[in-house]
């Protein structure tokens, strides 16, 4: 790579990555990823933006974990969180009586109580309790022959199964799945029994018997704000504004208008607030619809994620499997290193590197050049070393120096295979890169996470469908690219 082409890409990807992909804001509110938070992130960021307080978004992060760590780390502000929740999954101590003292070393503090207990509740089919006449939870002792599936953070958090099937005695198997789909499985007669929250608004749809916890194993899950406790005086006062005005019926409307009647989180919250508080915040007038600007805004995004990715590993990989290509031991290790770093769950990968990074653009590029290195390693080295000796030989004999060889004999032809590893771990990028919005960086995976939350499939397309014409755009560049730059003669589609 010559020193003008070098330049040109490192100024590239200064650029991508130093660009601004939000706006300045006073507040972060985050939520997590299901319809009720984010619903309440929703009406907190309107009644603000009432008040001319400038407002980001960080919805759709994944659960508590992804939310805390944020919250910690100054990434957000403050989030919609539960009583319970914080008590057993954050600070552990399992009493929701101590929560301000265990929370102030954490330098966070719980603000303005919404007026709702959202409680933990089994669901179970309709038709199997009544066949089998459960209608509490201890009556699940001694059943067989049941499909219990939980959300995947129900399965591991300490008021979840593992001490809720302790408190209960209890050892019917489980397995996991995602909250929003758990409904739909019940009705089609999938699973018969799942985790759901009292305020759902899908329970006044699905045929299900809510459990009744008659051992009080879960505790209270008062809907509240947790923030950090240099929060603005002026932000704590509008969250204060909304202390005791939800109650468990008037949530539970909410989220089924939400979830269940189409319309949209902004719009149900805006109406909320309309009717509570008065005088409807002023909408925009758009020349467009408002999807048309998120998706616009949501490829570019990914766009941006990719790119940086695949700039970086480009950078490192074609340059460390050349530095290690003369020496077969130190090659071996590199490769086994970049398969081992592959094998890594994307979004474990990117939830470790929350307490390092935060969230957000910065541990998605992380993410995606771990990602992207195997395939362009793999090929480069592959390439290199199948390379006819005579040519280095001959390289030698005109006097070309180890550098000027691998400059003018080993990349030269090289490139094809170069260049196919740089298209995989492209198409490869693309895809991995839905999974930034996990952790707040937006791109396309942020309406397809907010249509698992909300089981809406029109949402999900509309970041699939865009992330899939990506992926063969790309591919078709790709190809272009190796026309512009390779022989023919050297060109893949020519040696076969």
């Amino acid at each position: 790579m010559n020193a003008r082409l070098r330049l040109a890409a490192t100024g590239l990807l200064g650029w991508l990555l130093c660009a601004p992909f939000t706006a300045h804001s006073e507040v972060t509110i985050g939520s997590k990823n299901f319809t009720e938070n984010h619903l309440l992130a929703e009406i907190m960021a309107i009644m603000l933006e009432r008040q001319g307080i400038s407002v980001q978004r960080r919805f759709g992060l994944g659960g508590t974990k992804i939310c805390f760590d944020a919250l910690r780390n100054g990434e957000i502000d403050v989030y919609p969180e539960y009583s319970g929740t914080i008590a057993t999954a954050i600070v552990k101590s399992g009493n929701v009586e101590t929560l301000a003292a265990d929370l102030e070393p954490l330098g966070l503090a719980t603000y303005s109580p919404l007026g709702f207990n959202n409680t933990y509740v089994l669901a179970m089919r309709q038709t199997t309790a009544t066949q089998r006449n459960i209608t509490r939870i201890s009556q699940l002792a001694g059943e067989q022959g049941l499909t219990l599936a939980f959300s995947h953070e129900f399965r591991a958090r300490n008021d979840g199964w593992p001490q809720l099937s302790a408190h209960y005695g209890l050892t019917l198997p489980t397995s996991g799945i995602e909250h929003a789909l758990a409904y739909e499985a019940i009705a089609a007669g999938r699973v018969d029994i799942t985790d759901a929250y009292s305020t759902d608004g899908e329970l006044s749809r699905y045929p299900v018997t809510l459990l009744e916890d008659d051992l009080s194993f879960f505790p209270r899950y008062d809907a509240l704000w947790l923030a950090r406790t240099d929060l603005d005086p002026a932000i704590a006062a509008v969250l204060q504004q909304l202390s005791g005005k939800i109650d468990e019926a008037t949530m539970q409307a909410l989220n089924a208008r939400a979830a269940l009647a189409g319309e949209s989180i902004p719009s149900v919250a805006a109406d909320f607030v309309a009717s509570t508080f008065g005088s409807s915040p002023t909408v925009r007038s758009a020349a467009w619809p408002a999807w048309v600007d998120a998706l616009l805004a949501n490829t570019w995004r990914h766009i941006q994620l990719t790119l940086a990715g695949l700039l970086l590993a480009a950078l490192v990989g074609v340059a460390l499997a050349l530095a290690v290509q003369p020496f077969p031991a130190a090659a071996r290790l590199v490769l086994s290193v970049c398969g081992l770093a592959q094998t890594i769950p994307s979004i474990a990968l990117l939830a470790l590197m929350i307490p390092l990074f935060g969230i957000g653009i910065v541990p998605a590029v992380i993410a995606l050049f771990v990602y992207a290195l195997l395939p362009i390693v793999r090929a480069t080295l592959t390439a290199t070393n199948a390379i006819d000796p005579v040519h280095l030989t001959v390289a030698a004999a005109l006097g070309m120096n180890n550098a000027e060889r691998r400059q003018h004999v080993l990349v030269p032809l090289s490139m094809p295979h170069i260049i196919a590893g740089l298209r995989t771990a492209a198409v490869i990028s693309i895809g991995t890169a839905t999974l930034a919005a996990f952790i707040g960086a937006g791109g396309l995976g942020q309406p397809i996470w907010t249509g698992l939350a909300l089981n809406d499939t029109q949402l999900i397309l509309q970041g699939a469908i865009p992330a899939a014409v990506l992926a063969v755009l790309t591919d078709l560049g790709f190809d272009l690219l190796e026309r512009r730059l390779v022989p023919a003669h050297l060109r893949r589609d020519q040696l076969n």
